[in-house]
């Protein structure tokens, strides 16, 4: 007798194309905000002369719109609709970014963080929208490969935020001319000469801002004038105290949200205090600048390859192998005070790429529908592990040293403990799904 093959599901319906490929876009444009910020707190750092963990408060009130929106943001969605939260997201984006205007009109740091603690609200506000109905668009078996997929464009906007601090911002500063020694000239100016350059290098900073604002309004009204499918069960009676009392009940739900916050925390240490830890090596903001965009090439690869794997493997599987590649390259890092930990650093984007959408994938897996926009606002809401833990690396660089080691080296310490939290819990699930 024939044994009938059970067909694999696929991956995406022709009937869900137009909407992935628009909401995907969506992962681009906050992947752009996220990687032209993270620059940003060594541009302030000197252009406003702050101590670096004065400056990392650019990264708590980035990540910390986050967790102040997150939950509004599900409540929102629970009320009105996907699309209805993604276009008061753009909106939200847009505003942050025109507030860069008077921020540098008026000079003041903490104007600048008000500006991005608004813009992260509209972040807040597409990722609580769009990873879930990312994972609605098709069957259940491939959402996780179908939100690695979606998530693997997000380093595409990643890389243009991280081209354009590169290519446009940094090199642009006159605060980080420096002399022949490789000293900061801005330093040693008097107050007059240190203002001219302050009103000029805001400029260069507010700009980019004020451009990307008017392409999340371009996108505004594509999404408004485009038909998207209804997959959220919008109408339906759901009691929030139910749905929490589910969520706290899913050990993977709440475990996978305890692992994104550290998940976070970890890429947001890594990927901004690069330029820190090259500044240590003698080499400039520009040049330190082409070795992050270098990392987020190598997790822009790694994305597709991880999404590829999947195929083969299991997520929890991946995230355990992936997991422990990082942990190597930290460590190399933190002990190799040289050129090679420069190199290790950057390696560690290879393995952080599948981390964040596999982490939501499998925590989301077994959620009850009716639950997955609360439940997904909670994973958002773990993004604020990178507005806490940001600062806490910066006092650690601001001690210059410790014992023998440069205290920058020292200061990765940090999201080696993030990658031990994430391996372990990719060694939980992995004995969870055996159970069953």
């Amino acid at each position: 007798m024939k044994t009938i093959e059970r067909e694999k599901p696929k991956l995406l319906e022709k009937k869900y194309v137009v909407p992935f490929v628009l909401v995907t876009a969506l992962f681009a444009l906050w992947g752009f905000a996220n990687d032209i910020t993270n620059p940003m707190v060594a541009a302030f750092q000197t252009v406003m002369e702050l101590s670096a963990a004065k400056a990392s408060m650019i990264q708590f009130a980035f990540y910390g719109g986050y967790a102040t929106m997150a939950i509004p943001a599900a409540l929102f969605i629970r009320r009105y609709s996907y699309k209805s939260g993604i276009l008061l997201g753009l909106g939200l984006y847009a505003i942050g970014a025109f507030l860069f205007i008077p921020a540098a009109a008026y000079e003041q740091f903490s104007y600048f963080c008000v500006s991005l603690y608004v813009l992260t609200f509209g972040l807040a506000f597409l990722e609580t929208t769009a990873n879930p109905y990312i994972l609605s668009l098709g069957d259940k078996a491939t959402s996780t490969q179908r939100l690695n997929l979606a998530q693997a464009f997000n380093p595409v906007g990643s890389l243009s935020g991280m081209a354009v601090a590169s290519l446009i911002i940094l090199p642009n500063l006159l605060s980080d001319q420096r002399d022949a020694a490789g000293q900061l000239i801005f330093s040693g100016l008097d107050a007059a000469e240190k203002s001219a350059i302050r009103v000029h290098d805001l400029a260069v900073i507010r700009d980019p801002y004020v451009a990307i604002g008017l392409v999340v309004l371009v996108m505004f009204v594509v999404i408004a004038l485009v038909k998207m499918p209804h997959t959220d069960g919008k109408g339906e009676k759901i009691n929030a105290v139910e749905t929490l009392r589910r969520l706290w009940h899913n050990r993977e739900y709440c475990s996978g949200v305890v692992a994104q916050m550290f998940y976070v925390a970890a890429q947001i240490m890594v990927w901004t205090f690069i330029i820190q830890y090259a500044d240590n090596l003698g080499i400039n903001k520009a040049t330190a600048q082409t070795y992050n965009i270098c990392a987020m090439g190598l997790a822009l690869t790694f994305r597709f390859v991880g999404t590829y794997l999947m195929r083969y493997f299991a997520p929890s599987r991946m995230l355990i192998a992936f997991g422990v590649g990082a942990i190597i390259c930290t460590l190399g890092t933190i002990f190799l005070q040289n050129i090679a930990g420069l190199y290790c650093l950057v390696g560690i984007s290879a393995f952080m790429s599948i981390m964040f959408p596999s982490i939501y994938g499998i925590a989301l897996e077994r959620v009850d529908r009716r639950d997955t926009s609360l439940g997904a606002a909670f994973l958002v809401m773990a993004i604020v592990g990178g507005a806490l833990m940001p600062p806490m690396q910066g006092a650690i660089i601001d001690l210059k040293s410790i014992g023998s080691m440069a205290a920058v080296n020292v200061s990765f310490a940090l999201p080696l403990i993030c990658f031990v939290v994430v391996t372990l819990y990719g060694i939980y699930t992995t004995r969870l799904s055996r159970l069953r």
